[in-house]
């Protein structure tokens, strides 16, 4: 999730379980859990027990995901609908994006700004990866038809 020079720099890891909507971001050795409340409850953060942040998509057939963190609150949605990119607004300001770095891998260029708490971008780039994951797996499934 960093650039330090031109040598890529792993700051955490985040995993996306591949068979339910849950998984975990690490960062400067501390986990946070990520898992939805009940079937169709928000998605939660949690680290030791204590929630840290949550969302809620706006609706099911949109892709826009509410989060709230520490009192603030956020929109994740794409840059358009015909892009996978992902930006993060605060009200109207656009704070960052995700986007995949190219069609052929699944890496991905996360711009967030570093006055966002680590837990807080990781929570977002988790949200994105389930996003693809959702597209994907919808896609997959139509094909096999």
């Amino acid at each position: 999730m960093g650039l330090h020079g031109s040598r890529l720099r792993a700051v955490a890891e985040v995993n996306l379980s591949s068979w339910r909507e849950r998984g975990a971001v690490l960062a400067a050795g501390i986990e946070h859990k990520v898992f939805r409340q009940g079937f169709l409850g928000p998605f939660v953060l949690e680290q030791a027990g204590s929630v840290v942040a949550s969302a809620e998509k706006s609706s099911a057939f949109r892709k826009t995901v509410q989060i709230e963190h520490h009192g603030r609150h956020y929109t994740l949605k794409p840059r358009s609908c015909w892009r996978r990119e992902m930006v993060l607004y605060e009200g109207d300001r656009e704070l960052g994006s995700i986007a995949p770095s190219n069609w052929l891998v699944r890496d991905a260029r996360v711009s967030l700004p570093d006055d966002l708490s680590m837990a807080l971008r990781l929570f977002v780039v988790w949200l994105t990866l389930l996003l693809w994951k959702r597209d994907s797996d919808a896609g997959a499934a139509a094909a096999a038809g």
